[in-house]
């Protein structure tokens, strides 16, 4: 259970923009997101695809190369600016302080050597261990993440094992040096429905064993359902609803997250017939609508949606929408 007593950041990451030069201009992917993330808690950062969900998570990882990307912003870590931080400084608080679960491992693992080789690599960059310490933690990790025989498995090479197995691997080396922070972007998504959940309680049992923080990243409100503390929902490029998951879930304040909760199927009572989809489709990052990004997809727009919503709280949420605005207070005025 996540602990509610106030504590400081873990990660605070205020305006953060990722733009790239193009033939077409500069092309803005994130714009301006700011959040928090405080010790021990579990939160789940969604959206469709394109939203800008996966690029804020590798903007915080460091692992954007693209050399026609522009950063702007804050990153800090434990009150450390990670913008601007030289690769070597950065490569120690990687995979050591701050690790990341990839989509998919098959492509995030090496593919010519082993598991526990790959595992062990990990341990002895950030800790002082022999390589014989080294493979028997592997070993141990692997046994942590339900891994039957991690003796054998070890010796894997990752195309040699199922889905769901490279991922427990992919787990088990995020996990080698003890972060303080995990980043799991999409880790389910080619997963079956059975393993999905296997991976999930996974994250779920090591983020409260381990005491890390977690950031899930997701475009499935289901998987935010059965995991997250909190939830912050990212829609074109821009965060437009953060909160607890009980208050989200229930009393939804933009009406994109209102569509996102509409679209699954209900986890208890009779199933509808057929389920509410959002019309349209998403922007393109290269052609945005002016206002409310979401206004052109929205039953609720109105004459003030031509001009960006500020943040407005309401109680625990904070709401991009001018449709509560005679009831919330706009965030960058009064806050608790």
């Amino acid at each position: 259970m996540l602990d509610r007593t106030p504590s400081e950041p873990l990660l605070s990451v205020d305006s953060l923009t990722v733009s790239f030069r193009t033939e077409h201009g500069l092309i803005t992917a994130v714009d301006k997101v700011s959040f928090a993330i405080r010790p021990g808690e579990l939160v789940s950062l969604v959206g469709e695809s394109g939203s800008g969900k996966s690029l804020t998570s590798l903007a915080v990882m460091g692992l954007i190369t693209d050399p026609n990307a522009i950063l702007t912003g804050s990153i800090r870590y434990k009150g450390r600016e990670l913008v601007g931080l030289s690769r070597h400084k950065l490569q120690a608080v990687r995979g050591n302080e701050i690790a990341m679960i990839f989509q998919d491992p098959m492509s995030a693992m090496t593919p010519v050597y082993t598991i526990g080789w790959q595992i062990a690599e990990q341990l002895r960059a950030h800790r002082k261990l022999t390589k014989k310490q080294a493979r028997t933690r592997a070993i141990e990790l692997l046994a942590e993440m339900g891994m039957p025989s991690p003796e054998v498995q070890v010796d894997r090479y990752p195309h040699q094992l199922s889905g769901g197995m490279r991922q427990r691997a992919m787990i088990a080396m995020a996990l080698s040096c003890d972060p303080s922070l995990l980043i799991a972007d999409e880790p389910t998504t080619a997963l079956d429905v059975t393993v999905q959940a296997q991976i999930l309680r996974l994250i779920e049992q090591l983020q409260r064993n381990h005491g890390s923080a977690v950031i899930l990243v997701t475009h499935d409100m289901g998987v935010v359902a059965e995991v997250a503390d909190r939830v912050m929902v990212m829609y074109a490029g821009r965060i437009v609803e953060e909160g607890p998951k009980e208050p989200v879930f229930m009393h939804p304040g933009h009406p994109y997250t209102e569509g996102l909760l509409r679209s699954i199927p209900p986890m208890h009572g009779v199933r509808p017939h057929r389920l509410i989809a959002i019309p349209g489709a998403p922007p393109s990052p290269a052609n945005r609508p002016p206002g409310c990004r979401f206004s052109p997809r929205c039953a609720y727009r109105y004459e003030p949606c031509g001009i960006d919503p500020p943040l407005f709280r309401k109680e625990q949420q904070d709401i991009a929408c001018y449709r509560a605005e005679a009831l919330l207070e706009p965030v960058g005025v009064q806050r608790p």
